[in-house]
């Protein structure tokens, strides 16, 4: 562990009724090599929704497709920087909640300048983030940390931190709390999270994604309580959902390539199958609004 995080040596049990912090970690342990295969090889891997500002036609080369994933995923950061204030005036010490793999530590580094700490719950991350970072040249700038972020107990250590489609695995009440006293004065807290707007399509992408979907409200009122003020709130819903069609061509892609060579795919079959099926549903409910994709930015109350 980094000497740079102070992390309670025990998680505590979440306060969440019904949801279970403790599949997240595990969840995305069986993913880390399926997300590589799609979304790599990197240096700078995503698992987000990203951002298209047009309908492009999926009958082309599955790696053309992967291709413009990746540009998507990267498009929504550059737009987060601008809504953020980042690109203007970049943090010097930013921590990167839920980093995944670490393409979003490493792009804020390389892209704005900004010394990272990316703080991920999943511990198999570590060592594929540790490659990636040295393979960008960014190790003096990104430091990968395994941690739970609710047991974060660092004290005015950064000037901002950003949740990627993070938050929404997480106790919003524990999480504000701890990253307003992570801040230094006028620090702010950027976040790309989904919401839940019609509750009967919660149970599928909360199963689905071992999330716990929200709504902006519970947000505000939790960042609130945590001294936070909601200075930013952008809908993003309409040009992400674009992402779960192009994210369905790849993985049809993926298994008319099976089929056509005869060469196993590295994910499995049936979880290719499901993921296709999954993604078009998941459209519709993107689609119409069911959940919404805002980009939100909370900044410290003085005190």
């Amino acid at each position: 562990m980094s000497d740079k995080l102070a992390l309670a040596t025990q998680p505590t049990a979440t306060r969440e009724t019904g949801f279970d912090e403790s599949q997240v970690p595990l969840y995305y342990s069986r993913k880390t090599a399926d997300i590589l295969h799609k979304y790599g090889p990197g240096p700078r891997v995503h698992f987000h929704l990203g951002l298209f500002d047009f309908t492009p036609n999926t009958t082309v080369p599955q790696h053309l497709i992967r291709r413009r994933i990746l540009d998507s995923q990267e498009a929504v950061l550059e737009h987060a920087a601008a809504s953020w204030g980042m690109a203007a005036d970049p943090p010097s010490d930013l921590l990167d909640i839920g980093c995944g793999l670490g393409g979003g530590s490493i792009y804020w580094a390389q892209e704005h300048g900004c010394a990272v700490t990316g703080l991920t719950v999943t511990a198999e991350h570590i060592p594929v983030m540790t490659r990636l970072v040295r393979q960008a040249s960014a190790t003096e700038l990104v430091t990968p940390v395994l941690g739970d972020a609710h047991e974060l107990r660092e004290e005015a250590a950064y000037d901002a931190a950003v949740a990627i489609e993070s938050v929404v695995h997480m106790d919003r009440r524990r999480i504000f709390s701890v990253v307003a006293r992570a801040l230094r004065e006028g620090g702010w807290f950027g976040l790309q999270d989904h919401f839940l707007c019609r509750p009967e399509v919660g149970g599928f992408v909360n199963d689905y994604y071992r999330t716990r979907l929200g709504t902006v409200s519970e947000y505000v009122w939790a960042a609130r309580e945590a001294g936070f003020e909601l200075e930013r709130d952008e809908d993003i819903t309409g040009p992400v959902s674009e992402f779960w069609v192009q994210s369905m061509a790849w993985t049809t892609g993926e298994l008319d390539r099976e089929l056509r060579t005869g060469t196993p795919s590295p994910i499995d079959r049936d979880r290719l199958r499901e993921s296709a099926l999954a993604h078009g549903k998941l459209f519709r409910i993107w689609r119409d609004h069911a959940v919404e994709t805002r980009l939100l930015l909370f900044r410290l109350r003085a005190k």
